[in-house]
């Protein structure tokens, strides 16, 4: 015997050799040690059996498993070896593949974050105006069309310690002079009226480069703390739009939205159809600079003082015209009255040492006073009103002065359109009823005008602004002219018209 029968049956010996009496008194408790050896040898013999019967089991095992991971380690060098080139193959393994085509989205993804990165920050806007137009009272035929379209695209910010900076630009195309050449009148009677001169052919589009200018927005006191600032000094050069930065009005600025008649639009002495004297160019544009100083220490209640230098002469550009520029002083402020309502204040000299005259070709010295206010009134209602007066040579209006209002459609459950109205007039200058009178004028380069100016031309502007949708507006537009250019022999002039608007 082995094991543990061994064991057992080494026991019981022991146990009967050294306890007689204990064994003669316990026969039971000898037989069932010998039961106990007896199964136990059974035991040995059958786990003997087993052993060697799964031996060959185990050998098996261990052979499948090196079969298989040398399957694995082939499979892996196999897809190491795909993985180490950047080309696709029908033969290299399908995780290859896909695991390609990942990286090949994924820096198709990094592109595309590094272009949008790229342009983060810039932003655009694109506006087309189309209107059509039909005058009474004129001699000549009284219908036009136009259309102009502009698109403004602005940097994002640059910061350079607190300094923040960027630049704007401004592209515009049009086609249709407006009725602006079909009688005479101080009023532009379509202020979205563009196109460029006898060196592109009427029905040839093309753009130009309207403005493009420099901003920077300087925290005072310079050098201290930015987030304790409450002042802020802006310098603006290049070629600009002198109207984005002077005479604005909440209710009376914007020719796409609210009134078509340039009076209601700007200042009638600095913009009108026969001596503009805010010193732009043809189309309206100037090289110059601004320097804005605004104080919002005591906001809502805000303070501005700006100063504007242009180029001025029969039409502004980068040479000559800066010899006896236009420059304009202005000071504004955001004011609350009413019940704490928004309105807004500006006052402003003008001075234009080369503003073109009513004699073809010729330029004098102009210069004037502004005034310009726009003043809510409950929650859909914003008054506005202009006045300016001039002196200088050959001028063909010395005063001027328009009040209007726009109505909101809430009042009528129709918030986005408005109801707008106006009234405007300018009184004829010494000069300009003097030469209206005098015979054969084209003698003397001073256009024949037919008639003698006495008085002042009043005109009247309504609108309704439809708004269709989101981005496009509708608007029905009269005006009403009377004593064009002072003239009380000539009939009224009534302007039928409507406006489509569509922006970006």
């Amino acid at each position: 015997m082995t094991g543990y029968a061994a064991r057992i049956g080494l026991l019981a010996a022991v146990m009967i050799t050294s306890f007689p009496a204990l064994a003669a008194e316990d026969a039971d408790t000898t037989r069932l040690l010998q039961r106990l050896m007896e199964r136990v040898e059974k035991l040995e013999k059958r786990n003997a059996e087993l052993e060697k019967a799964l031996q060959p089991h185990a050998t098996d095992a261990n052979s499948q498993i090196e079969a298989r991971l040398k399957v694995l380690e082939e499979r892996n060098a196999l897809l190491d070896s795909a993985l180490s080139t950047e080309d696709v193959s029908e033969k290299e393994p399908e995780l290859a593949s896909r695991l390609k085509a990942v990286e090949y989205q994924t820096l198709d993804i990094q592109k595309q974050a590094k272009v949008i990165d790229s342009i983060e920050g810039f932003s655009a806007g694109a506006n087309f105006s189309t209107v059509a137009q039909r005058a009474s009272g004129i001699d000549t035929s009284g219908t036009e069309l136009n259309y102009r379209a502009d698109i403004t695209v602005t940097t994002p910010t640059i910061k350079t310690g607190d300094i923040e900076s960027k630049l704007f630009g401004h592209f515009r195309v049009g086609q249709g002079k407006g009725l602006g050449d079909k009688f005479t009148s101080f009023v532009g009677p379509n202020a979205t009226s563009f196109q460029l001169g006898s060196v592109v052919p009427p029905e040839t589009s093309a753009m130009m480069l309207a403005e493009a200018w420099y901003q920077a927005d300087i925290p005072l006191p310079y050098g201290g703390f930015k987030p304790n600032s409450r002042q802020t000094l802006t310098v603006n050069f290049g070629k600009m739009d002198p109207f984005a930065f002077f005479d604005r009005n909440a209710a009376a600025n914007d020719e796409t939205r609210q009134f078509l008649a340039s009076p209601f639009v700007h200042n009638a002495l600095l913009d009108n159809p026969l001596a503009a004297n805010i010193g732009a160019d043809g189309f309206g544009f100037s090289p110059g600079m601004r320097v804005s100083y605004f104080n919002w220490g005591a906001k809502p209640e805000t303070y501005r003082l700006s100063l504007g230098v242009f180029g001025a002469g029969r039409s502004a550009n980068f040479s000559d015209s800066f010899k006896s520029p236009f420059v304009i002083l202005q000071a504004e402020t955001s004011r609350r009255f009413f019940a704490g309502l928004e309105g807004n204040y500006r006052v402003y000299l003008w001075r234009n040492g080369q503003a073109p005259t009513f004699v073809t070709g010729e330029t004098a010295s102009h210069r004037g006073i502004g005034f310009n206010f726009d003043q809510r009134l409950g929650d859909g209602i914003t008054l506005f009103g202009r006045l300016g007066t001039g002196s200088g040579d050959r001028l063909p209006f010395d005063r001027a002065a328009s009040f209007g209002a726009e109505f909101n459609g809430s009042y009528w459950d129709r918030g986005a359109d408005a109801i707008g109205l106006a009234i405007g007039s300018n009184r004829t200058s010494k000069d300009f009823r003097a030469q209206s009178a005098t015979v054969d004028a084209d003698a003397n380069g001073i256009p024949d005008y037919g008639f003698v100016a006495t008085g002042w031309e009043q005109v009247v502007e309504t609108y309704y602004r439809f708004h269709v949708h989101e981005r496009f507006e509708l608007t029905p537009d009269f005006q009403y002219i009377r004593n064009p250019a002072g003239n009380a022999d000539a009939r009224t002039v009534t302007i039928l018209g409507v406006r489509a608007n569509l922006a970006f």
